[in-house]
């Protein structure tokens, strides 16, 4: 192989994500040709979409497009976030490395600073996850939480200049990516530590065809292991449900130093807590 095609999505974050991968890529493999290649999935073009109830396009809203590419051969690897990775491929699809996990918290980026104590009362806070809004509704039953959609700046600047916004709760790995200058001057940043993840989160997972023993080859030598412990047993819990991408479901998996799992999770409805469980 001479050249190694990445399918991406476009956003700001998809790039940045997917631009780290090649660079790990070409690390390893210098003689390697890597290209890029852009394709807009279901989840970028319907903004209409609520991603807190999406029905029949819930399971593989960004991934669709990216997976159908591969299976023909446009791609040889899909970058994905794992979070919006469903937890089943289709047939003929693998995901061949996971890299390793960046910070898997949710932060707060407030026009009042405190963090979500700080928060006025009825404050609006903008996020499009029903485990963002139940985790956040326990905290502050006051807030008023709406959904919002668009990429990561776009949604920054919203909160800035509109005087109905008050907060975003986006994914803080998401932020240290593209660079906190992102981030508009008037926000303040806060990691919400009381806030259990979405199953992977975080993470970056790279999906390629089963039969292709090349890309296997070769994405092996980017694969983080530690990482994939932890992510699988958050993405089991989550098949195990029956739940989609966006199943309310915060789960966080560590390793301690003797390299044992433990995974603390919680499931929520519109009422707040339904189920909870820790396991090691």
């Amino acid at each position: 192989m001479k050249t190694l095609i990445l399918g991406t999505r476009g956003s700001d974050l998809a790039l940045v994500q997917t631009r780290d991968a090649a660079s790990r890529i070409g690390r390893a493999f210098p003689d390697l040709v890597l290209e890029e290649k852009i394709i807009r999935t279901t989840g970028d073009k319907r903004l209409d979409v609520r991603l807190s109830s999406p029905g029949s396009l819930d399971k593989g809203l960004f991934t669709k497009e990216l997976e159908e590419a591969l299976l023909d051969g446009s791609i040889h690897a899909a970058v994905h976030s794992l979070k919006d990775l469903p937890t089943g491929q289709p047939p003929g699809l693998v995901v061949a490395a996971i890299l390793e996990r960046a910070d898997m918290a949710d932060a707060l980026a407030s026009k009042h600073p405190g963090g979500w104590q700080g928060l006025p009362s009825g404050a609006t806070v903008a996020t499009s996850s029903l485990r963002r809004k139940n985790q956040m509704l326990l905290l502050r039953p006051d807030l008023n939480i709406r959904e919002i959609r668009g990429n990561i700046p776009t949604r920054l600047r919203r909160i800035l200049e509109s005087p109905d916004w008050d907060a975003l709760i986006v994914a803080k790995a998401a932020l240290n990516r593209l660079g906190m200058e992102v981030v508009p001057a008037g926000l303040e940043v806060t990691t919400i530590e009381e806030m259990l993840p979405a199953p992977g989160q975080g993470a970056v997972g790279i999906e390629c065809r089963e039969s292709d023993g090349e890309t296997r080859s070769i994405l092996s030598a980017i694969h983080h292991e530690p990482t994939a412990r932890c992510v699988t047993a958050e993405r089991e819990l989550l098949s195990g449900l029956g739940g989609g991408c966006h199943l309310p479901l915060g789960a966080r998996a560590t390793l301690d130093e003797g390299g044992k799992l433990h995974l603390l999770a919680a499931l929520f409805e519109s009422d707040g807590i339904r189920w909870l469980s820790q396991k090691t």
